[in-house]
């Protein structure tokens, strides 16, 4: 069940963290910022881009690092004596196994843990169906961003379109 809820939420923290990684780093290819639409179309630019380098490697990579660091974080609080602690050690080795990826591995694996908790609250069981469904969860995101560069781009290639159409 564990593995369910861990799709969900790798698919929430995926698109939580290309949302909040364009907010922070809306220009990863290095052009400069010159005013509040510049910054918004750099933005819009940036998330399918970091969802496309992201979102594998928070399925692939966090979801089995996740189940790792709540196993291992279990054991420890149970051989402790400290079931409280069970938290904090899980959200510690979620962001000590992001660390391969840099800081933005530790930011997106402390994004994936607070969507895992936020489900583990539910205490719901999730079947196959929910899980695969959250899927389209970074799936939308992506076109909802690439729908807007689509729509900015439109009224510059309209007449290029008419055009064609035209023969």
């Amino acid at each position: 069940m564990a593995f369910r809820r861990k799709i969900i939420a790798a698919s929430v923290a995926g698109a939580a963290y290309a949302i909040l990684l364009g907010l922070i780093v809306p220009n990863p290819f290095g052009e400069a910022i010159r005013s509040g639409l510049d910054y918004a179309r750099l933005f819009s630019l940036s998330i399918p881009v970091y969802l496309l380098y992201s979102f594998p490697v928070i399925l692939i990579y966090g979801v089995p690092a996740s189940l790792a660091a709540d196993y291992i974080a279990g054991k420890l609080a149970a051989r402790t004596g400290k079931r409280k602690a069970e938290p904090w050690l899980s959200g510690l080795l979620h962001a000590v196994f992001g660390l391969p990826l840099l800081w933005y591995g530790a930011a997106a694996g402390l994004l994936g843990f607070a969507a895992d908790r936020l489900l583990r609250r539910r205490k719901q069981r999730y079947r196959w169906h929910e899980p695969l469904s959250a899927l389209f969860i970074p799936l939308l995101v992506w076109l909802f961003f690439m729908g807007i560069m689509y729509v900015r781009e439109l009224p510059e290639q309209l007449p290029v379109l008419l055009q064609a159409a035209i023969g």
